[in-house]
């Protein structure tokens, strides 16, 4: 006789339950999950935005097993969120991994996140200024960020919507949370993509390549070829300053010739960037790792999130690390910080309150 088995589903919030465990409309709860407080429990990982940076960033999170994930999206979308969480869900047999997993437009479903991406917005459409881009993204992320606020008080909150360094300002201000568990994800990406240009002209493994960048994403980019190194030599002795800066204008451009061939913006390494970050924080690693976090008397910038090294652990950003620069990496480096002014004027200008 074959026992019975119960197996228990999980539903975001105003969903029906499902007994039926071939009616996969909801994920599956894993039965050591906790919400005892007072019982060890995993990590869990709210991503807000199921497109495509953002279902890539659940999948790059179930992936390395980091945690539970939610998936939240809105109202109008949220078929696409929780089609999306079974999807990945079903991943686990064959790729070895256990973690509930939910598609939801409810943000109560957030509650105990340790760490949050935020990746929702619009991108940059024909015809669209800059001023524009910046006025609907604010609305979305201020949005998101009061309801972040309201329902997940102790998360790190990461970013990802752009224009980046408006979007931190404005969820740190909205939300009201310490400057640490406040940042953007850009460098990562930047220097991912550096590394693999890196790496091809060479002709050697990208693991071996080590870069740091500094500034803003894309054109604001500050590149360091002084501290590019490939398994310990320096990258000057290995390829001539046109190559280099070749591999720099490349990564700098690297999202606009993903956009000129698919026709929409990257989101594989985006999210993997994003990642990256969350598994620094939530293991409590201390990488360090460029992104966005605020500054003030670092690199003189006065009370702005810009693109620099940090330690990341279990508080957010622990540290901002500060590094010598020659006149050139300085000059580029002041010029990257003015544009991130620029662009938290025209924020505080838009949305006085946020001012």
């Amino acid at each position: 006789m074959v026992p019975k088995v119960n197996l228990k589903f999980g539903c975001a919030r105003g969903q029906t339950s499902v007994s039926d465990p071939f009616t996969m409309r909801c994920s599956p709860i894993h039965p050591l999950t906790s919400r005892d407080p007072n019982t060890m429990r995993r990590a869990k990982i709210s991503i807000i935005g199921a497109g495509n940076v953002g279902a890539s960033c659940a999948m790059w999170a179930a992936a390395k097993e980091l945690g539970d994930i939610v998936l939240v999206d809105i109202p109008d979308k949220v078929g696409v969120a929780q089609g999306k969480a079974i999807d990945l869900a079903c991943c686990g047999p064959t790729e070895r991994f256990d973690a509930s997993i939910i598609g939801t437009s409810d943000y109560a479903d957030v509650a105990k996140s340790d760490v949050i991406i935020v990746t929702a917005g619009i991108p940059r459409k024909p015809g669209m200024s800059r001023d524009d881009l910046i006025a609907t993204n604010v609305k979305i992320v201020r949005s998101v960020s009061e309801q972040i606020a309201a329902n997940a008080p102790d998360a790190v909150v990461i970013l990802v919507s752009n224009p980046l360094d408006a979007m931190v300002y404005t969820a740190w201000k909205t939300t009201g949370f310490p400057t640490n568990r406040i940042v953007g994800q850009a460098g990562c990406l930047d220097v991912a993509r550096f590394r693999t240009f890196i790496a091809g002209k060479i002709g050697c493994s990208v693991e071996d390549v080590s870069a740091l960048l500094l500034g803003g994403h894309g054109d604001d980019m500050v590149p360091l070829a002084s501290y590019t190194s490939v398994h310990g030599i320096p990258v000057s002795q290995l390829l001539s300053a046109d190559e280099i800066t070749a591999c720099v204008e490349r990564a700098k451009m690297g999202g606009g010739e993903v956009v000129k061939l698919m026709g929409t913006s990257a989101y594989y390494a985006p999210a993997s960037g994003s990642i990256l970050m969350a598994e620094a924080i939530i293991k409590d690693k201390k990488r360090i790792l460029p992104c966005a976090a605020y500054c003030d008397s670092e690199y003189g910038v006065g009370g702005y999130f810009v693109g620099v090294p940090a330690v990341l652990g279990s508080s957010g950003v622990e540290k901002v690390i500060e590094i010598d620069l020659n006149a050139e990496e300085k000059a580029l480096m002041d010029e990257s910080v003015s544009h991130v002014k620029d662009l938290v004027g025209t924020v505080r200008e838009t949305f006085p309150d946020l001012a």
